[in-house]
C-alpha cells in the first residue's frame, strides 16, 4: 500500500523536478498530446507551471499551493494543469518567459502561464502567494477562480490578451537587431569600452544586486583587456573575479560556485549550485591563471572541477546538473555557521579562522555566518602575529575538520538528470584544465563524460537532450537543442586538444554539420534553437542572447569558425554560415555586450587571424609535451592545435590539411606556427617557439 494519498501521472517522469511533484493533489500532466487534446476535449484553459529542482520559490509553491487539497481541486475542476521541467524542455521556457515578461515587464521561476487550449497564453506571472499577504497581488485562489471566470464568460477579452501577446512569441531578441554588412574591429572595442563602464568598480561584477558572475561578458572582458592592452579593463575583471572567489557565493568549505548573489557584495548567496555556473566559471578563472600567472585563480579552478568530480559526476562520467539551495526545508541551511559551533570544533585554531572568514557572534545571514574573506592572507596573519605558511596550514586544517562535519548535515537534495548542453560545458572546462595543468585526473573525466554522452544520449546520429539513472533504468529522451549540439562539439573540440584522438573530431564534425542542416535558416540568416523536425509549438524559438550560459547560436558559429581551419572547409559551409549569423547580430552585440558576450568572443576569433599550431611527434615524448607546454602555459584564445603523430595513414592526413606535408626537424618533435594556411619555419625548442607565438 502506497505511504502517499495522492499520485498522478508525473510519476512516470524521469526529471527530478517533476517527479517532486508527482504526490501532489494536483492532477498534473507532463508536456505531451495527451495534455493538450485534454484541453482541447473539455474546452479548459491550461494552466502551465515551469520550474526546476533547485529553486527554492518553486518549493515554496509547491508547499503553499500545489500540496494544498482546497487549492488542487480549483485547479483540477478549472484548467488542465501541466509541469515542465526548464532546463529539460527550454522550449518550452523560452516561448512562454518571453510571454510573462511582455505581460508583466520580468521573469523569474517559479513561471505559472494560463493558455488557451491551443497553447497560446493570455495571462501569466511567477510566484503567487496562497493569500493577500503582499499588496497589491492576487492570492492563487483568487487568481484561479478570476481567469477560470474569464475564460468562460468573456472570451473576447481571452481573445485581445492573446493578440496582444502574440507578437512578442515570436522573437527571442529582447533588443532591436541591426543587420550589417560588414565586420569590423572597432565593434569590439566599443563593446568592450561599454562593458568596462559597466563594472562595480568598488565590489566588482556588472552592475548591482541581484549579482549574477555573468561568465560570458566577463570572458570577451579577458579577452579585450588582453588584446588591446586595456588595464582599467583588466583590473576590473581581476577585481571581479578576486571578489567573487573571496565571497560567500564561494563555497569556502566544499568549494563551487552558487548561482548568484542576492547583494553587491557577492556575500550571501542564492545557495542553489548549477553544473553550468561551476563548468564556466572553473574555465574563466583557469584562463585568467595563463592570462596573469595568478596562483590564485588557479587554485579556484582547480578546487571548482574537484567539486564537481567529488560530487557531480555519474559513475559512469556524466555530470549531474544541480543542487539545490533548501535543507531541511530552509535555504543555506546546510552551509551557514554559528560562531560557537566554529569554536566548539576547532578549539586553539578557531580564533585565526573566525578572524579570517569574517565569522561574529551577530552573523551576516539570518544569526548566522556565511564565511567569507574581506582581508589578505598577509594582513590577518600579522594582526595575529604568526606567519604566512603557518596561517595558511591553520586554515587549511581548520576547513577539513569544519568540512567533515558539515558532511554529516543533511545535504541539500541534487538533481541527477544529465543535461547534454551542460555536459558540453563542464567536458570543456575538463578538457583545457587537462592540458593546461598536466592533470590527467581531469583529461580522465573529460573522455569519460565525452564517452558518456555518445553511448547513451546519441541516437543514429542525433542527440538526446535528457538523461536519467535510477530505479527505472537508464532513460534518455528529448530531441535535443541547438545548445546540446553546439555546447558538445565545442567540448569535443576541447577534447581533441588533450587527448589528440581524433575521433573527437570526426564527432565534432557530425555535430556541426547536423547543426546546418537542422537548425540553420538561410531565410533569416540566423540559427533556431530548435531543428526543423521539432515538435510544433507556438512559435519556433530564437534565443540570440546569453542568459545563465550562453546563446546556442554564439557557440555554434565559434565551433563552425574553429572546424573551417580544422578541416579546410572544404565545402565551404563554416565559415560562410558563421559570419553570416555575426552579421546579422554583431552591431546589436558591440551595443549590448553584457547580452552577447559569448558572440563577441567568436567575433574577435573571426576578425584575428587565429593561428594554427601542428606539432610532429610522439604525443607523450618529452620533447613533444615541452612543446605543448610552451603553446597551453599561455593565453591564446584564438588558436587551433593539431599533432602529427609518428606513422599517420595517408588517408587520414589527407582528410585534415593542417596535417598535410608536416615533417619532424632533425628527428626531433617539431612545431609549425601557421596562420591561414601560410607557416612560419618549423622550429624544435620551446624558446623559438615562444617567439612565434
Amino acid at each position: 500500500m502506497s505511504e502517499h494519498t495522492y499520485t498522478n501521472r508525473l510519476i512516470h517522469e524521469t526529471s527530478p523536478y517533476l517527479l517532486q511533484h508527482a504526490h501532489n493533489p494536483v492532477d498534473w500532466y507532463a508536456w505531451g498530446d495527451e495534455a493538450l487534446q485534454q484541453a482541447k476535449a473539455e474546452n479548459k484553459p491550461i494552466l502551465l507551471s515551469v520550474g526546476y529542482s533547485a529553486c527554492h520559490w518553486c518549493h515554496v509553491m509547491e508547499h503553499e499551493s500545489f500540496e494544498n487539497p482546497a487549492t488542487a481541486e480549483l485547479m483540477n475542476r478549472n484548467f488542465v494543469n501541466i509541469k515542465v521541467d526548464r532546463e529539460e524542455r527550454p522550449d518550452i521556457d523560452a516561448i512562454y518567459m518571453d510571454a510573462v515578461q511582455a505581460l508583466t515587464g520580468r521573469g523569474g521561476w517559479p513561471m505559472t502561464v494560463f493558455l488557451t487550449p491551443e497553447g497560446l497564453p493570455f495571462y501569466g506571472g511567477t510566484y503567487f502567494p496562497p493569500d493577500n499577504r503582499y499588496n497589491g497581488m492576487p492570492s492563487f485562489p483568487q487568481l484561479l477562480e478570476a481567469l477560470s471566470d474569464a475564460y468562460r464568460n468573456n472570451p473576447d477579452d481571452i481573445a485581445n490578451n492573446v493578440e496582444v501577446i502574440k507578437s512578442q512569441l515570436y522573437s527571442g531578441v529582447k533588443v532591436p537587431v541591426q543587420k550589417g554588412d560588414t565586420l569590423e574591429p572597432d565593434m569590439l572595442e566599443a563593446a568592450a569600452t561599454r562593458l568596462n563602464s559597466q563594472f562595480d568598480t568598488r565590489q566588482g561584477g556588472l552592475g548591482g544586486a541581484p549579482k549574477f558572475p555573468q561568465v560570458m561578458a566577463l570572458d570577451f572582458a579577458l579577452r579585450s583587456a588582453i588584446r588591446s592592452g586595456d588595464k582599467k579593463l583588466l583590473a576590473n575583471l581581476r577585481l571581479t573575479l578576486d571578489k567573487m572567489a573571496n565571497g560567500g557565493i564561494y563555497d569556502h568549505l566544499g568549494d563551487g560556485f552558487a548561482r548568484y548573489s542576492t547583494d553587491a557584495h557577492w556575500l550571501v548567496p542564492h545557495f542553489e549550485k548549477m553544473l553550468y555556473d561551476n563548468s564556466q566559471l572553473s574555465l574563466l578563472y583557469l584562463e585568467a591563471f595563463q592570462a596573469t600567472g595568478e596562483d590564485f585563480y588557479r587554485q579556484v579552478a582547480e578546487n571548482t572541477l574537484s567539486y564537481v568530480q567529488r560530487e557531480m559526476t555519474h559513475p559512469e562520467g556524466g555530470f549531474y546538473s544541480t543542487q539545490d539551495a533548501d535543507s531541511e526545508g530552509e535555504e543555506g541551511k546546510f552551509f551557514i555557521w554559528s560562531k560557537k559551533e566554529i569554536e566548539d570544533i576547532l578549539g586553539s585554531a578557531a580564533p585565526a579562522f573566525i578572524r579570517y572568514y569574517g565569522v561574529s557572534e551577530l552573523g551576516n545571514f539570518e544569526g548566522h555566518n556565511i564565511l567569507n574573506v574581506k582581508e589578505s592572507l598577509a594582513t590577518v596573519a600579522e594582526s595575529l602575529h604568526l606567519a604566512e605558511e603557518d596561517l595558511t596550514e591553520s586554515l587549511a586544517r581548520s576547513r577539513q575538520k569544519l568540512f567533515e562535519v558539515r558532511e554529516k548535515r543533511i545535504h541539500p537534495g541534487r538533481d541527477e538528470k544529465i543535461l547534454t548542453s551542460w555536459n558540453g560545458l563542464m567536458l570543456k572546462s575538463f578538457a583545457v584544465a587537462g592540458r593546461v595543468l598536466h592533470n590527467a585526473s581531469y583529461t580522465q573525466s573529460a573522455v569519460n563524460n565525452a564517452e558518456f554522452v555518445l553511448k547513451y544520449l546519441n541516437k543514429d546520429g542525433r542527440l538526446l537532450r535528457t538523461f536519467k539513472d535510477d530505479n527505472k533504468g537508464k532513460q534518455a529522451k528529448l530531441n535535443g537543442y541547438l545548445e546540446d549540439y553546439a555546447f558538445f562539439a565545442d567540448g569535443l573540440l576541447a577534447l581533441y586538444e588533450v587527448t589528440f584522438d581524433l575521433r573527437w573530431l570526426d564527432e565534432a564534425v557530425k555535430l556541426a554539420d547536423r547543426i546546418i542542416d537542422q537548425f540553420w535558416e538561410p531565410q533569416i540568416q540566423g540559427f533556431y534553437d530548435t531543428s526543423a523536425d521539432h515538435e510544433q509549438l507556438v512559435a519556433r524559438p530564437r534565443n540570440f542572447m546569453d542568459n545563465a550560459i550562453p546563446s546556442g547560436s554564439s557557440v555554434a558559429v565559434d565551433v563552425l569558425l574553429r572546424l573551417a581551419l580544422y578541416t579546410g572547409d572544404p565545402d565551404a559551409r563554416y565559415r560562410p554560415v558563421a559570419g553570416a549569423a555575426l552579421r546579422n547580430l554583431a552591431a546589436t552585440a558591440s551595443q549590448h555586450p553584457t547580452a552577447f558576450g559569448r558572440l563577441l568572443s567568436a567575433l574577435d576569433f573571426y576578425l584575428a587571424t587565429p593561428k594554427e599550431i601542428v606539432i610532429v611527434g610522439e604525443a607523450e615524448a618529452p620533447d613533444t609535451l615541452a612543446l605543448l607546454q610552451t603553446v597551453y602555459s599561455r593565453y591564446l584564445p584564438n588558436k587551433v592545435v593539431m599533432l602529427y603523430p609518428p606513422n599517420l595513414p595517408a588517408e587520414v592526413e589527407a582528410q585534415w590539411p593542417l596535417l598535410q606535408g608536416r615533417s619532424s626537424l632533425n628527428g626531433k618533435a617539431t612545431a609549425y606556427v601557421c596562420e591561414n594556411y601560410a607557416c612560419q619555419l618549423p622550429v624544435n625548442s620551446p624558446e623559438e617557439l615562444a617567439k612565434q607565438l
